[in-house]
């Protein structure tokens, strides 16, 4: 299949061997839409050009031994000592929201919990979990506090322990959703204010970004926030100037088999008819800019 034909939200492309491997969230269900439908498993799809795309197997799926029962969002999958860790968002009625991170050591193998609880605090409701490993080599988990329980959403941090089974520090903040001075609320009648989606990226220039999601009056929109140390223990400002702004959003940045530095999101932000979508992007000094 062509990469327009697949109908995934919050796509993320791992590069590895020759071979790009995207995870994302279904959508499109018969169950209904995103919010309201299952999505009780979680699917890579394979290709060598970007363009070409076979889908491969489910990498992860409901079953009785695992807390989570709904909404698999935003699976992300990174390398770390040598063995592959997904990222990912579950629900069940009883729990609050979360992520977990499972394990395999293939990356469209069957992934597999590494602890029984989620990494994120057990009574927040949390999403969109990411990995970084800081300049001291200590891992963490970097995840959004959900509007829902808080009004104005949060991107907040914990570092793991070495083995990535549980948080050893207290939640930080590092910025709301407020932080974004043309932010919108979602719901006309209460403080709804998104934080989506966190991936962070080395600038060439040694600055570290992250980009985000939240909505504005135009849509979806992404942006992006600047560490003034070049770490995550720094102090974030975010730069006003979305670099999407047009409806589209969830993204990250991957480099491809050709070096070149490329932007992949999903659009447009309307349930059932996402997409992934592809654009390169150029740096100038901290500032990222998409050629859409």
């Amino acid at each position: 299949m062509k990469i327009n034909e697949i109908n995934i939200r919050d796509p993320f492309i791992l590069t590895h061997n020759n071979t790009y491997y995207m995870y994302g969230s279904r959508v499109g269900l018969p169950e209904g839409n995103l919010f309201h439908g299952r999505q009780n498993g979680i699917d890579v799809y394979i290709s060598h050009d970007l363009e070409n795309w076979v889908k491969g197997n489910t990498v992860f799926a409901e079953n009785e031994s695992f807390w989570g029962k709904y909404q698999f969002w935003a699976p992300e999958v990174h390398v770390y000592k040598n063995k592959f860790y997904m990222f990912a968002t579950f629900k069940s009625d009883d729990r609050c929201r979360g992520t977990h991170i499972l394990s395999c050591d293939i990356p469209d193998g069957e992934f597999k919990p590494i602890s029984e609880n989620p990494q994120t605090p057990s009574d927040w409701e949390c999403l969109d979990g990411t990995f970084y490993v800081d300049k001291s080599g200590n891992p963490h988990l970097v995840f959004c506090h959900e509007w829902a329980q808080v009004g104005d959403g949060e991107i907040c941090e914990v570092q793991l322990s070495d083995d990535l089974t549980h948080a050893v520090t207290e939640p930080r903040i590092l910025w709301k959703a407020s932080a974004y001075k043309d932010v919108i609320s979602t719901l006309p009648d209460q403080k709804a204010l998104v934080t989506d989606g966190p991936f962070f990226h080395r600038c060439k220039n040694g600055s570290l970004a992250c980009i985000w999601s939240t909505y504005s009056a135009k849509g979806y929109a992404e942006l992006v926030s600047v560490s003034d140390n070049g770490d995550i223990d720094g102090s974030w400002k975010l730069i006003d100037t979305p670099i999407s702004n047009c409806d589209g959003g969830h993204g990250m940045i991957f480099t491809s088999l050709e070096g070149e530095t490329l932007f992949v999101m999903h659009k447009p932000n309307v349930p059932t008819t996402e997409r992934p979508v592809i654009f390169p992007v150029k740096e100038i000094e901290n500032k990222l800019i998409l050629d859409e």
